[in-house]
């Protein structure tokens, strides 16, 4: 597992290339929940999400001859993103494997920025290309299954918390696992006796199936939530979550959409429904938990068009 020293040596690493993002109180959020609610604002981060920071931290660390090789990745969205822009401006070429399932948007910003797209029918298709490329001797740049990227990710709760006030909880939306590993690693150092909690959707369940089995398994991928659709989990992020999350609890699409809705209604930002499932999340943690809770909830990206959320709304019968 990581460490706290990690996480502090990636955020040196990679400081000159990534944004601090803002950590602000929610009166909307806090009026709406009935409790304080702080947001770590990660959706105004470098490409759009917090995945501008694995993908920055793997660059930096690359040989010259990876370098001149290439770097391959799969991705739902915004890591291939991150690691299209982000490799575009460090000189590095990169190929992204997404399905088809992912936003068309994002294929677009990934192929715009000198990223090589090539699109599969499935996730697990992706992942299957990204082996056959990388056996071809392109870097992989894995989405959450590399230290390096966890520790990267976990800039993210380091700067949670040395910026936001005294919060119980801290709720973190679980893909693979990356950003809640570092997240949990740094804010548990940091603030031991903070409860850390992920959220999933019902139908990209990779880290409770994880917990529920004692370890990685496959999942099938229902979930309109592309960007939270890992297959499994990998060990190193199930390690963490077990070790370092108080749980990890799971919403519906429907949930996770209308939190979208809800988010730039109260909290006046435009969060993809990957953040919005962290407002029916947090109402499961309140029940849990009480109403002394002071709530922390890190944005991680908004890189969903208004057309994308307002099919998704419409399909699910939302508002």
């Amino acid at each position: 597992m990581i460490t706290v020293a990690d996480v502090e040596a990636e955020a040196e690493r990679i400081a000159g290339h990534v944004v601090r993002t803002p950590t602000v109180p929610s009166p909307g959020l806090s009026a709406l929940l009935g409790v304080p609610t702080t947001v770590k604002l990660e959706l105004l981060q470098r490409t759009g999400s917090f995945k501008a920071r694995g993908a920055t931290a793997k660059l930096l660390t690359l040989t010259r001859a990876e370098r001149a090789a290439g770097v391959v990745t799969v991705s739902g969205g915004n890591h291939g993103i991150a690691l299209a822009v982000m490799a575009g401006m460090l000189d590095v070429k990169a190929t992204i494997a997404m399905p088809r399932s992912a936003p068309a948007g994002a294929r677009d910003v990934a192929a715009a920025a000198g990223a090589r797209v090539h699109i599969t029918d499935t996730t697990a298709g992706a992942f299957a290309l990204v082996d056959e490329l990388r056996d071809a001797g392109l870097t992989l740049v894995h989405p959450f299954d590399d230290p390096t990227v966890i520790a990267a990710q976990g800039t993210v709760g380091l700067e949670f918390a040395q910026d936001a006030g005294d919060l119980t909880d801290v709720l973190v939306s679980i893909g693979g696992g990356a950003l809640a590993a570092g997240v949990a690693t740094a804010l548990r150092a940091r603030r031991p006796g903070i409860r850390v909690w992920g959220v999933e959707t019902e139908g990209a369940r990779a880290m409770s199936a994880a917990l529920e089995a004692g370890g990685p398994v496959p999942v099938e991928l229902s979930s309109i939530v592309s960007t939270l659709s890992a297959p499994s989990a990998s060990q190193l992020t199930y390690e963490h979550a077990s070790a370092l999350l108080t749980d990890v609890l799971t919403v519906t699409d429907a949930e996770a959409v209308q939190g979208t809705l809800d988010l730039a209604d109260h909290a006046k930002v435009w969060a993809e429904p990957a953040a919005g499932c962290l407002l029916p999340g947090a109402r499961q943690v309140l029940a849990r938990v009480g109403e002394d809770a002071r709530l922390g909830l890190v944005i991680c990206g908004g890189n969903a068009t208004t057309a994308d959320v307002s099919a998704w709304a419409g399909h699910l019968g939302l508002r």
